[in-house]
């Protein structure tokens, strides 16, 4: 599966193509909430931030990958970053991942519509069969975060990744399919219009 540089535009948000000229941006988007502190995730440290933006670069251009930020088109601030990434083209799948947004941009609009952007791009655009969302079995708040937008628990990988502390963490995956996106899609407009 190849991807093709895109701007996905909503009513809150637009997720533009990550740059390298969005590095001070995403060093005030993580330092919004100190988010590297968080134990249960895998946001990078200010000073790692030219280094994320090198590796999801090289993995777009490698064809595993599609990098964004989130601007918040109210404030034209960037507020995070997301992507596409592990594609699996002869399954026609991937995963949406690597999302961080400021503290004072949680619960908002913004990762919601940003999800709807991204989902819809993926299955009407793409023309994909499943989207997996995965995260540590002990970040709560993502894992309600990615139950609210519909998606299904499909199990735990234990022990799966080492963390930059050394913590064994146990991944949670969820998927959304083709199967499911119709009716995904009208919870998460609905829940826009609310």
């Amino acid at each position: 599966m190849s991807f093709e540089k895109v701007t996905l535009e909503g009513r809150y948000v637009r997720l533009e193509p990550l740059k390298p000229a969005h590095e001070n941006a995403l060093i005030d988007v993580v330092n919004d909430g100190d988010l590297w502190n968080l134990f249960f995730t895998s946001v990078p440290h200010p000073d790692q931030i030219a280094g994320y933006i090198r590796d999801a670069l090289a993995r777009f251009d490698a064809g595993d990958g599609l990098p964004f930020v989130t601007v918040d088109k109210d404030s034209g601030r960037v507020v995070g970053a997301t992507r596409f990434v592990n594609a699996d083209g002869a399954n026609k799948g991937v995963e949406i991942g690597y999302t961080f947004i400021g503290a004072s941009f949680q619960r908002s609009p913004v990762n919601t519509e940003a999800k709807l952007l991204m989902l819809s791009h993926a299955f009407e655009t793409l023309n994909l069969n499943r989207v997996e969302f995965r995260t540590d079995f002990l970040n709560h708040k993502s894992r309600n975060a990615i139950l609210r937008l519909g998606a299904k628990e499909e199990g735990i990988l234990r022990c799966h990744k080492v963390m930059p502390d050394g913590r064994l963490r146990d991944t949670v995956i969820f998927s959304i399919t083709k199967y499911d996106w119709c009716g995904v899609k009208q919870n998460l407009v609905h829940r826009l219009r609310a």
